[in-house]
């Protein structure tokens, strides 16, 4: 009696040592009605309702792959080749900031909105270069908007300023643009600014192949950051291989050939065929020419033949 009690409680899920002590407290021959009562003022729950209320942390898998393990390495890896195919932006805060203010006002809110631009694209090197004497309140011959977005950028080390002193009331300001082309080259990144630097391709032959190569121009429409797709002309890169490390090609699209099956052209025809899939793509005098061939090589066979007894 006590092993069939035992049996039928450890079916639904509760545990032997539960039951025995139960078991122990009534009797042997309680009723099954009254052991269940008591199992279940203890507090033992069966496994099931143990495992459903205590949830599986989930995990994720990699599609086609046993291994959880190697799940989310892959993702890892995943999210690290994102941010590291991406090129580093070297931002013309001045050029930016002019551009969006219509070179009449120095907007910050334009430098704003290309890094936002940028970041959205998951690019994590972002470096904006401004002159330190941005930072002073403004004039009237120089007004700048929304200042405090570069107080912003700065302490989240996207913003950089660039020296400048005053001697005897005089401002000395340092040449940005040489540290925005010297960063830019030394990270193999890109630039972003509509200015050409003439001035600093003529100084150094490797910074003026860069600046032709690097230089990302762009628009401003309705307060919308806007770069070409084509950066460097139409037969040029498009602008995700333009900003990745790792440029795709696309792939090979083949035009049918307008004169489908009457096409004369043979394997000279630079069209697709779905026709000559399996077969030799040969022209039409190729095809004469191989006709006539054969004829003509059983003939001399057929004299040799004659001749030879």
């Amino acid at each position: 009696v006590h092993q069939s009690k035992l049996d039928f409680f450890c079916k639904l899920g509760y545990g032997k040592q539960d039951i025995c002590k139960v078991l122990e407290n009534l009797g042997q021959e309680a009723l099954e009605d009254d052991v269940l009562k008591e199992l279940i003022r203890m507090g033992s729950k069966p496994q099931a309702l143990e495992n459903q209320a205590q949830p599986a942390q989930l995990k994720l898998v990699a599609r086609g792959s046993c291994s959880t393990t190697a799940g989310l390495q892959g993702l890892g890896e995943d999210e690290s080749d994102v941010s590291n195919s991406l090129r580093p932006i070297v931002i013309d805060g001045s050029n930016v900031a002019m551009s969006h203010g219509n070179k009449e006002v120095f907007s910050c809110w334009g430098i704003q909105l290309a890094v936002d631009w940028f970041r959205e694209r998951g690019h994590t090197y972002i470096k904006v270069f401004v002159p330190l004497w941005r930072k002073e309140p403004p004039r009237q011959d120089s007004p700048i908007a929304d200042q405090h977005i570069l107080e912003e950028l700065a302490k989240q080390s996207i913003l950089v300023y660039t020296p400048s002193r005053k001697v005897k009331g005089k401002r000395v300001v340092c040449y940005d643009d040489r540290y925005i082309v010297k960063v830019a080259y030394e990270k193999d990144g890109v630039i972003v600014s509509n200015d050409h630097y003439r001035d600093l391709q003529n100084e150094n032959p490797e910074w003026k192949w860069f600046i032709e190569q690097r230089l990302l121009m762009y628009s401003f429409v309705s307060n919308r950051f806007m770069p070409p797709d084509d950066p460097l002309g139409r037969h040029g890169p498009t602008l995700s291989n333009f900003l990745s490390k790792k440029p795709v090609l696309p792939e090979k699209k083949w035009q049918p050939c307008p004169y489908g099956k009457k096409c004369t052209y043979g394997n000279k025809c630079k069209f697709y065929h779905p026709e000559r899939l399996h077969q030799a793509q040969l022209s039409v005098a190729d095809e004469l020419r191989a006709k006539t061939k054969v004829p003509l090589a059983l003939g001399k066979e057929e004299e040799r033949c004659q001749c030879s007894p």
